[in-house]
């Protein structure tokens, strides 16, 4: 198993789950809950909000190797982020900083749904429908906030 194999794993046991009671949280199946902590698949990023949710614990308790205590407050966003906090519930335009563009977001009006420790939920909607992503706030070199239609 992989370190973040290992934290699902045990939470989820901790919290008298089995793997089919977490899948069915997840809307996955019990065998992507078993590659999961086996180590050979990863859950896609933006089931790691989910996952977290589930297990009650944070998103930077399962990302983040050196984060070994589930109850850890996550680390405080800094720089960008009193920008990003202003822009909870309301439509932006994100711009990323070079290598960290997400191609779903490139060039859309989107939602910021949430923060969690160094992580931004997002929501745009797209030709394939809507698009739900979690990304690191590291990765935001600018906001624009998009006037409402009146």
């Amino acid at each position: 198993m992989n370190e973040l194999g290992n934290k699902i794993a045990g939470k989820r046991k901790s919290l008298g789950m089995t793997q089919s009671d977490f899948a069915d949280k997840l809307s996955v199946t019990r065998q992507t809950v078993s590659r999961w902590e086996a180590g050979t698949v990863m859950p896609d990023i933006d089931k790691i909000a989910d996952i977290a949710t589930v297990l009650g614990v944070s998103c930077d308790y399962l990302l983040k190797d050196e984060i070994a205590d589930e109850t850890a407050a996550a680390a405080p966003v800094k720089g960008v982020s009193r920008l990003l906090q202003s822009a909870r519930g309301k439509r932006v335009k994100l711009a990323f900083f070079d290598g960290e563009a997400d191609i779903d977001l490139y060039d859309s009006v989107c939602t910021v749904v949430d923060f969690e420790g160094n992580w931004m939920k997002v929501e745009a909607e797209q030709k394939k429908g809507r698009v739900e992503k979690l990304i690191p706030v590291s990765s935001v070199r600018s906001v624009e906030f998009v006037k409402e239609d009146a």
